[in-house]
């Protein structure tokens, strides 16, 4: 029998809380009565069909909320949102109720079918798409204006009405997984398909390219050190480390692709319909019909979003690049001094002093970085864009050209126009080892330290009350909605990125960088568990496929490295010699070099699959299948219709 929405039961005995909403204190009860009504209405009523109940807390405040759903209502909340499970055949096939007994695991009593992550992404997805549609304000709240289409949640949120929204913790499980994963100091694998049912597919594929990534590095930083020790001025010995560097740099991403497809395809997530997003909660617009889908949904013209595009986030992005530019010249002025300080005293300080110009610009760079990402955010939701990948597009190829300018500006300068490979050598091990202790600092020492000593002083403050309720789950709901909140894995690749740059695009006069970058992602590896289990709330599992735009952003890095390491070498002393007359053909050598070179990669990246056999062959498998019934589905509309 086929259910529907309208028989989901919005009264549940055995209420598990998922998901935790915070309003802020003294919300007004008619807000709080609005807005649970529209979580608990019906779907066809414009609601989101769930559970909730206060958090009840000893001074009596009712401004956190616990949400639920009824085992039913997670079901057709999977299906609708198209997550895919594994089926009793070993298939992987998008899950609907109607055929929910050839899922495998399935049973109707059976209240572990679904993942804890995977119920609280069903949640978020139901809240996130509350939209307003008659209502003019928020009640209680005249100056909060509403609109038809205008999402509620995000409404809620910007007028301060709404503090946050986050998923619960699940401590048994994550004591396992703690233990699993960072526990214990092992040489070994990650969990990685625990962290996917834990923490969602985003996180556990980020995990998944920072440990295959730091593999990768491996034969680069054992091949470096020998030519590092042995081969330190001689650039001609250089040529096989920066060809293998090249043709490493374009096997490891091709290979990565394959051992993703691998991975999410045992998730499901590699089959999941992405072609037709929900619009992102930050989007506005007037309420209208989508063309493609027929589905009510806010509409805003592409030609004002081209506009803020082309006339306000360009050039706003232009003006921080010359800024960037300019702050380097002002390094180069310090670097001079520096030197200049050191050729009149020559004394062990003065030669201290060399490194300190490199030091302070690091800083700065990693100070600059994050001031333009707040503003890059902030100008990307201001574009409005539709869907959240095209929001994340738009951020990346924001933030990725300003932190490509701001960290290797200098080096490309110091290369091509001074011509000072000892410069060259000095700052970019300087910048590259500065910006990997800032960043174990700021992302995971700090906020640890901080996590913990808050967390001792609310310990101290919840065993000193009595309470009637379930101390247990106040005590949790509390502690968590003061951690910090994980802003996803923007960050995370972005630093794996910049490493990349530094390892490939000046291999050949710094070979000890791929040593420097497996040392930092070693521990980099345990300092994200460890930030991601005890340091932020449980972020909303993502469903995703791949690792999205920075799979071309690296492509794109190492396509550079490929001409950067072609022109040191023609530049070096060696392969001048070899053309004392013409320096012309110098040139074209370098050229021909730096292009077949290219071709290679090329070639490399169209021979090698992006998906190994077996895959391709599962899901031609299921495309067929698809295929077949809904010819089966046509004939039979088609024999009815002559039948009457």
């Amino acid at each position: 029998m086929k259910e529907s929405w309208s028989s989901v039961d919005t009264l549940e005995t055995n209420f598990r809380p998922l998901v935790v909403i915070e309003l802020a204190k003294g919300t007004k009860e008619e807000t709080i009565e609005w807005f649970t009504k529209r979580i608990v209405d019906k779907k066809a009523n414009g609601g989101a069909q769930l559970l909730i109940k206060p958090l009840v807390t000893e001074n009596g405040d009712e401004n956190i909320y616990l949400v639920g759903a009824s085992h039913l209502r997670l079901l057709l909340g999977a299906e609708n949102v198209g997550l895919v499970k594994e089926c009793n055949d070993n298939s992987m096939r998008a899950f609907t109720y109607s055929s929910r007994k050839t899922f495998k695991d399935f049973a109707d009593d059976n209240q572990n079918f679904l993942t804890m992550s995977e119920c609280q992404y069903i949640i978020k997805h139901e809240l996130e798409n509350l939209r307003a549609k008659d209502e003019k304000m928020i009640p209680g709240y005249p100056q909060a204006k509403l609109y038809p289409g205008k999402s509620i949640v995000r409404r809620l949120l910007t007028n301060g009405i709404l503090v946050q929204i986050f998923p619960l913790h699940d401590r048994e499980e994550l004591k396992k997984l703690r233990h699993t994963w960072y526990g214990q100091v092992k040489i070994g694998y990650q969990p990685l398909d625990e962290i996917r049912c834990y923490f969602g597919e985003t996180i556990a594929l980020y995990f998944g390219f920072l440990e295959y990534f730091t593999f990768a590095l491996i034969p680069m930083a054992v091949i470096g050190i020998p030519y590092y020790v042995f081969a330190w001025e001689d650039y001609d010995k250089y040529v096989m480390f920066a060809t293998f560097n090249l043709l490493w740099s374009t096997v490891i991403l091709e290979v990565w692709k394959r051992i993703c497809a691998v991975m999410t395809y045992r998730w499901g997530t590699l089959l999941m319909k992405r072609q037709f997003e929900e619009p992102r909660p930050g989007f506005h617009g007037v309420l209208g019909i989508n063309p493609v889908t027929g589905r009510e949904e806010p509409v805003y013209s592409s030609i004002k979003r081209q506009l803020r595009i082309y006339l306000v986030s360009v050039p706003f992005v232009c003006l921080c690049l010359y800024f960037s530019l300019y702050v380097m010249m002002i390094y180069f002025d310090l670097e001079q001094w520096a030197l200049d300080y050191h050729e009149e005293n020559k004394s062990h300080f003065s030669n201290l002093m060399l490194y300190v110009p490199s030091i302070i610009y690091a800083v700065v760079i990693e100070i600059m970085n994050r001031i333009y990402r707040y503003a890059a955010e902030f100008l990307t939701s201001w574009e409005n864009h539709r869907l959240e990948s095209s929001y994340q597009n738009h951020l990346i190829l924001k933030v990725l050209v300003f932190n490509f300018l701001n960290c290797f500006a200098s080096l490309f300068y110091i290369a091509f126009v001074l011509f000072d490979m000892k410069l060259l050598r000095q700052s970019l091990a300087t910048l590259l080892i500065t910006s990997q202790i800032l960043n174990q600092f700021a992302e995971s020492l700090l906020p640890y330290w901080l996590q913990k000593r808050h967390m001792k002083k609310m310990k101290e403050r919840m065993h000193s009350l009595k309470m009637d309720t379930d101390l247990s789950l106040v005590e949790q709901v509390n502690s968590e909605k003061e951690m910090g909140t994980y802003l996803g894995t923007f960050d995370d690749y972005l630093e794996l990125f910049l490493q990349f740059g530094y390892v490939s695009l000046f291999s050949c006069v710094y070979p000890l960088a791929a040593v420097f970058a497996v040392l930092n992602n070693i521990t980099e590896i345990y300092s994200d568990a460890l930030k991601m289990c005890r340091v932020y709330k449980r972020p909303f599992a993502e469903p995703t496929a791949n690792i999205g735009v920075w799979q071309l952003a690296f492509e794109t890095m190492s396509v550079i490295s490929v001409v950067t390491n072609c022109i040191l070498i023609g530049m070096s002393p060696q392969v001048n010699a070899l053309f004392p007359d013409s320096k012309m053909d110098l040139i074209l050598t370098v050229a021909l070099v730096e292009h077949l070179l290219l071709a290679i990669k090329f070639v490399m990246a169209f021979v090698i699959p992006d998906k190994p056999r077996d895959i391709q062959i599962k899901l031609a498998k299921l495309e067929f299948e698809s295929l077949e019934a809904l010819k089966q589905q046509q004939m039979k509309l088609a024999a009815e219709s002559l039948k009457e």
